[in-house]
């Protein structure tokens, strides 16, 4: 099990009072995730934060869940629009998550839950929605521990200079595969261990840092922890990453696919306990599985489909999905097998599944909850366990992970089970979010139109 012990970094609301009266903090910056899996919100005076935004909140406008990447108001949105005026929403601290940031000098963080101005839950939000499938796989008597991996390319350019040359012909951090080198990586030690012990003073585990394939691409892993707690870390590492690259003068990407070579991944490691936190996943099958483990992969493989919007929110998430490269696009399992899109890996307490579908793009809320809830689709129904995969499965007959973003979308959109498991409104919300994305792209006209077309057409 996840050490029960505090963390370097992590505060309670006493410890937060005594470090703004020695002066030590003066800003608490107050968080949510939106629907991109952004952190967005406030920073707030330390002492107004502990005065008034402690006991009651902090309102935010409610276009903050119904927005487009450039934060465009969208038409369409149930939870906002102009019919509505849009309001305000009401970002709720959870001390749980109130923290330190030590790569900004005199702040704390907390995230919040977003309610309306009636005190409502609002569905839809990230957060909400994670704990809402939490909740159900609680009331079948189980617990989620998860941990996500999370590739991101390294540029040796600040993000302002990368926006005026458009992205393009930017100059990675490395020049070749250093996947797994420790001399190649040890030119990028002063950024990777500053973001690898930011983070451990943040109130996280850090496991390690690696090389990865593409040039520049960097992972760093964390020590798994319950689902929320692991989303919640994995929003704060994404920001504070950007936000340390910065102070070097360097740019890093999440996106899922960068360029033609390996994209970015987010495997999610995922696995139950009973509600005493014992492990259940062995037993006495074939496999060594227990009933419920078989369940978990059954549900995960049952409802992939539909739920792949959550795995791959974005278009360029879907270009990631290659033969051969690592991504999968077969949606089996298999023990060790890194073809599937379901990884099982590990023995004994540590049995779990390695889902390897999402992208560095993804919201970690949306994917982890995905994940519970086809687990708890799984369970509920009794489902059989497919056939493993054994060899690869670049080359079965299994059915693939959808092709593009609009597949996705209309497989969420006319998934009953999808409908079920997290109700109409929700899934009406990120359908629509799918067709911003489509529309958006629909009216762009791209380098790589212009590079065959200007001349040879």
């Amino acid at each position: 099990m996840p050490d029960s012990g505090k963390l370097p970094g992590m505060l309670d609301l006493d410890e937060l009072e005594a470090l703004v009266d020695k002066g030590e903090i003066d800003t608490v910056i107050v968080g949510i995730t939106d629907a991109m899996g952004r952190l967005q919100g406030k920073r707030c005076g330390a002492r107004f934060f502990l005065d008034d935004v402690a006991r009651h909140g902090v309102e935010g406008c409610n276009y903050l869940l119904a927005v487009d990447v450039d934060n465009n108001t969208v038409d369409g949105y149930s939870c906002s629009s102009w019919e509505n005026g849009y309001g305000d929403l009401v970002m709720k601290p959870d001390f749980a998550t109130l923290r330190r940031l030590p790569w900004l000098p005199g702040s704390a963080l907390v995230l919040c839950d977003i309610h309306s101005t009636d005190g409502r839950p609002i569905p839809v939000s990230p957060r909400q929605l994670l704990k809402q499938q939490i909740d159900r796989l609680e009331s079948l008597g189980y617990r989620a521990n998860a941990a996500t991996e999370l590739e991101f390319i390294m540029f040796e350019t600040d993000y302002e200079d990368a926006h005026m040359r458009h992205y393009a012909d930017l100059e990675p951090s490395t020049q070749h595969n250093v996947d797994y080198s420790l001399l190649a990586t040890s030119r990028l030690e002063p950024v990777i261990r500053d973001i690898r012990v930011g983070m451990e003073h943040a109130g996280m585990a850090v496991e390690a840092s690696k090389g990865e394939c593409n040039f520049g691409q960097q992972e760093i892993t964390f020590r798994y922890r319950d689902a929320l707690t692991a989303c919640d870390n994995h929003s704060i590492y994404k920001a504070g990453a950007k936000e340390i690259a910065a102070q070097h003068g360097r740019s890093i990407t999440f996106m899922a696919k960068y360029n033609e070579r390996e994209g970015n991944s987010c495997h999610v490691h995922f696995s139950l306990t009973d509600l005493d936190g014992n492990p259940v996943s062995t037993g006495d099958s074939e496999y060594g599985f227990s009933p419920v483990f078989q369940q978990m992969i059954a549900g995960q493989i049952a409802c992939l489909s539909d739920f792949s919007l959550f795995f791959a929110p974005n278009i360029n998430s879907y270009k990631r999905f290659r033969e051969g490269s690592f991504a999968p696009t077969a949606i089996a399992w298999g023990k060790d097998n890194r073809s599937c899109a379901l990884r099982v890996v590990g023995e004994n307490g540590s049995l779990r599944v390695e889902n390897r579908v999402g992208g560095g793009d993804v919201n970690p809320y949306l994917i982890v909850a995905a994940i519970i809830a086809a687990t708890c689709h799984g369970i509920e129904k009794a489902l059989p366990i497919p056939p493993i995969t054994t060899g690869s499965a670049y080359v079965t007959e299994a059915d693939r992970v959808p092709g593009s973003l609009a597949q996705a979308r209309d497989s969420f959109a006319k998934s009953t089970v999808a409908r079920e498991l997290f109700g109409d409104q929700v899934v009406d919300h990120y359908a629509h979010a799918a067709d911003i994305e489509l529309q958006a792209f629909g009216r762009a006209v791209t380098d790589w139109e212009r590079e065959r077309g200007f001349e040879r057409l």
